[in-house]
């Protein structure tokens, strides 16, 4: 780190004026100053803070004259008898609650860049007004993948949005939320109780937040479905069984159980991905029917129990077109044009189009064009942070298109009321979802600007002073995954984030099937790098708290630089007879292999309770648990061919040496006239005690590493380490089964 680089120590106190405090913001505001990073904010009357060498004086006033949105920050002039300098005073006018957290934000940001009285400064920074471009600003994170995050790391995520302008958020709940009499749903999941989502009801509320619940009732239901007692509501083991009077009962008592907690009075209802729907059990119990009717069917009957109990629902826009084109993949629902419905599309559901590997705007203006063109005058746009599938955000990626769909989404003519950046923990939730972070803010920003870029220089303040950690590392720490240098391409094809650092981790290691695809790429030299780096911003733990969640990072690279390559170094040396080499590589490079994998894994483990209720966490674990044993295992297995070598090696000189003097004694037989002497029971002259061939017994075959022995192909010719795979392609080349 440069010198130039170094943090800013110390920074501006601020103080917020409790006699001039409107009531609303009083609990929001407590909750920040007790958790803010650099604790520099308090509460308390004016005459408190006369002795505070420095500080900044803060008074919010409700302004109902400002639209929706809108915020005035504004540096109240000294007056003429005022000596006092080390005092300004900073006056935050808001329409909503959110606008003043915002504000409280920016300034925040803003004290992170002066040291002490500087009046032309603090009068450039925080004399602006800004409006949010969207009618809501929301965030929706997946607790249904395995981590259930604990209620006191959605109140530090609730802060964080609130801070930001983030308005609303949905807590993604498959199955993870309690209902009354059904031990199977959600059975040892973790799911949410009444009185938690009551409690983070509350929270949000205290902080202008809206908690929406987002649940599922047509498909991703499989962790229900596996469960006897739930059989009879299948139509495949992901899909529920539409068209039956019983699945409606269940839904409705799933609506009512996750809503009454709650104040809002909208509802995501979900059906994504319901692939197969009117093709299993439907089609034995109904017969064959257009999957887009039996979709469109169930659609209405969900929105009538939804307008029974006052909600207003909410859906994934997916399915209404990949039916339609009769294609399940992201080309069914993202390259076809509008579906031409059967049947027209139930009136007040708002439609989600969800979008996270477009990089170039126009694409999301077409989609959403599309959109309107199916009945819905006003869709959202779901974006997302790049969390799924992987260890930590993709930000870079993240970034483009984040900038893509926010771009068309602010359009003056065809731009949408309402954005969602989604944060996603398919396959095992092993990715830290705090390190979405960036994206949350860069997304947030954008919600407030007009143009078509934000100030990232304003953006890495305020993240320093809400978030309490450095942008530009945890931007930094996305290289486990990117590999290489080449830019993301702003084309209208679909593009994706490469999850590097999961499938080096979890590749055989004794197999290393995978290892072709990185074989001209110097990875050692990359993550050794990567490691470094991490290391040295990791130290600074009273100015950025908040780097401390770097180490996931920091072990994974430092794994991973031993990990990569060797199997292949190891290979070169058995198959070149070079085994001293291979010696020193097993009791060296794989040793301190197994010992880094430990402490990741303690590490992720410690992380994982922190963040997350415990359910969940034993997938991951056994991932883990698996990773080590191969690489025991190849240790001792290695360790014992180079045992078995050198007895062999023993064996075969003692077998020349017999062969010598069975030549010589045959010799000497021969020149004597005695050749008779062998007999015919093959005798060699010593009783039978070296008998021909009696060392080449099984145990006297050449040892040999079969793992070792086979050549390796690139399984994707030309993609190199740009892909994207889960545990069970990478974990091992064979199918169980």
């Amino acid at each position: 780190m440069e010198d130039s680089d170094m943090p800013i120590s110390g920074g501006c106190d601020i103080r917020i004026d409790l006699a001039h405090l409107p009531n609303e913001l009083f609990s929001g505001l407590t909750f920040i100053a007790d958790n803010t990073p650099q604790q520099n904010i308090s509460l308390g009357e004016y005459d408190d803070f006369q002795d505070v060498e420095f500080h900044w004086l803060l008074r919010f006033e409700k302004d109902p004259l400002l639209a929706p949105g809108e915020c005035s920050v504004r540096v109240e002039p000294q007056s003429e008898t005022t000596t006092d300098r080390n005092q300004n005073e900073i006056v935050v006018r808001y329409h909503r609650k959110i606008e003043a957290f915002r504000s409280l934000g920016r300034i925040l940001g803003a004290s992170r860049q002066i040291q002490g009285p500087d009046p032309e400064k603090t009068q450039s920074l925080l004399n602006y007004s800004e409006r949010c471009t969207f009618d809501n600003l929301a965030v929706m994170i997946d607790c249904s993948r395995g981590g259930v995050l604990k209620q006191s790391s959605v109140y530090a995520l609730l802060r964080n949005c609130a801070l930001m302008g983030i308005n609303m958020m949905q807590l993604y709940t498959e199955d993870t939320y309690e209902m009354d009499g059904e031990t199977f749903f959600g059975y040892l999941r973790g799911g949410y109780t009444h009185q938690e989502l009551k409690n983070i009801d509350d929270y949000a509320d205290a902080l202008g937040i809206e908690l929406v619940a987002c649940i599922q009732t047509l498909g991703h239901l499989g962790q229900m479905l596996q469960w006897p007692k739930y059989h009879i509501y299948r139509d495949t083991n992901e899909v529920l069984l539409a068209n039956w009077d019983e699945t409606y009962k269940l839904i409705e008592k799933m609506i009512t159980s996750i809503c009454a907690p709650l104040r809002s009075k909208r509802i995501h209802i979900g059906l994504d991905e319901a692939g197969g729907v009117g093709e299993g059990r439907y089609r034995q119990i109904f017969g064959y029917e257009d999957p887009s009717r039996v979709f469109l069917h169930h659609l209405r009957r969900v929105q009538d129990i939804c307008k029974r109990l006052g909600l207003q629902p909410m859906i994934w826009s997916d399915m209404l077109f990949t039916l339609a084109s009769k294609n399940n993949s992201l080309a069914g629902y993202y390259d076809g044009g509008t579906p031409q419905l059967a049947e027209n599309l139930p009136p007040d559901i708002d439609l989600v189009y969800w979008d996270y590997y477009h990089t170039a705007s126009e694409s999301y203006a077409n989609k959403i064009e599309q959109h309107r063109e199916l009945g819905c005058a006003n869709p959202w746009v779901a974006t997302a942070a790049w969390t799924w599938n992987r260890f930590w955000t993709a930000l870079p990626f993240t970034f483009a298109t984040i900038q893509a769909s926010c771009q068309a989404s602010k359009r003056k003519i065809g731009g949408v009321k309402n954005m969602m950046i989604t944060i996603w923990g398919d396959e095992g939730h092993e990715c830290d979802m705090f390190s979405s972070l960036p994206a949350m803010y860069y997304f947030a920003d954008h919600g407030y600007t007009l143009e078509d870029e934000i100030d990232m220089d304003r953006l890495k303040k305020c993240f320093e002073g809400v978030c309490g950690a450095t942008f530009d590392d945890w931007v930094y720490a996305s290289k486990i995954d990117q590999v290489t240098d080449s830019d993301v391409a702003l084309t209208l094809k679909t593009h994706f984030a490469p999850n590097t650092s999961k499938y080096l981790l979890w590749e055989d290691p004794f197999l290393a099937h995978i290892s072709p695809q990185y074989a001209h790429l110097d990875l050692e030299t990359h993550y050794s790098e990567v490691a470094n780096n991490l290391a040295q911003v990791i130290e600074f733990k009273d100015e950025f708290p908040q780097n401390a969640r770097l180490r996931m990072a920091y072990y994974l690279a430092r794994a991973l630089s031993l990990k990569c390559h060797l199997h292949s170094r190891m290979a070169l040396a058995y198959q070149q007879g070079r085994r001293q080499e291979l010696f020193d590589l097993t009791e060296g490079r794989l040793k301190d292999l197994q010992e880094a994998v430990n402490q990741l894994w303690k590490y992720h483990r410690s992380m994982w309770h922190k963040s997350n209720k415990p359910f969940g966490w034993e997938v991951v674990e056994l991932r883990y648990g698996g990773l080590q044993t191969r690489l025991s295992t190849m240790r001792d297995r290695i360790l014992e061919y180079i045992e078995s070598f050198e007895r062999w090696q023993q064996l075969q000189q003692q077998q020349q040496q017999l062969q010598l003097q069975e030549g010589t004694l045959g010799l000497l037989a021969t020149s004597n006239g005695a050749a008779s002497s062998y007999g015919s029971n093959g005798n060699n002259g010593f009783g039978g005690r070296y008998r021909r061939g009696s060392l080449m017994s099984d145990d006297d075959e050449r040892p040999l590493i079969p793992e070792f022995e086979v050549n390796r192909e690139a399984m994707y010719e030309y993609a190199g380490c740009n892909l994207l795979m889960d545990y069970a392609r990478v974990s091992t080349p064979s199918r169980p089964g």
